[in-house]
């Protein structure tokens, strides 16, 4: 995060999507975003949520950047806000490409404007962290299924590679959703204590 004075203040964060009015008005992937919204929280996992929201310094605010058409919003989206559900976060969405100001305080690697984008802030709008995109899982098994197409179809371009890797990768999804959700939480008890 930028070193200067966030964009986001309390109020620009109070004029956020809430989830169901963000899905009320997305142009794409309903019903992709409703299949992975059908995820749920593990108790064990809840319970250390709510654990970390109760701290005097935990978070209560969740500040979510995304947009409709992205498979990583549309599988990640849904797990955040159950994340928010079970913890008692608020949430408020807001589209990445409408708000390129909060996203650049955001970047991945300082660099890349990854969707989805949580930011977690306490009740004074103090900023905790963040989490990026995908879980570090989802990294090394894209990267895994990537080389196994590359070994077994030289021939195939990079573009192809990606097209072949597509439903391999949505397959995963669902157990991505799981590892999210156990990356965000300890992270979560990292900042917090």
């Amino acid at each position: 995060m930028a070193t200067q004075e966030s964009v986001v203040t309390p109020q620009r964060f109070s004029e956020g999507f809430t989830y169901a009015d963000y899905i009320g008005q997305i142009k794409v992937n309903k019903d992709r975003f409703a299949q992975f919204y059908q995820f749920q929280v593990k108790p064990g996992e809840a319970e250390r949520l709510k654990a970390v929201v109760q701290k005097a310094n935990g978070p209560k605010k969740m500040l979510v950047l995304g947009e409709d058409w992205c498979p990583d919003v549309f599988r990640g989206m849904p797990t955040l806000a159950r994340v928010a559900e079970a913890a008692g976060l608020e949430m408020r969405i807001f589209p990445r490409d409408s708000h390129t100001d909060i996203m650049n305080e955001f970047l991945k690697e300082g660099q890349w404007a990854s969707i989805p984008t949580a930011v977690f802030y306490t009740s004074d709008h103090e900023y905790i962290c963040h989490w990026i995109e995908r879980p570090a899982v989802a990294e090394r098994e894209i990267l895994e299924i990537s080389a196994k197409l590359r070994q077994e179809h030289p021939e195939m371009t990079d573009q192809e590679i990606l097209t072949a890797r597509r439903p391999l990768i949505m397959d995963r999804f669902p157990a991505w959703q799981q590892d999210s959700v156990e990356e965000i939480v300890g992270l979560l008890e990292q900042k917090v204590g």
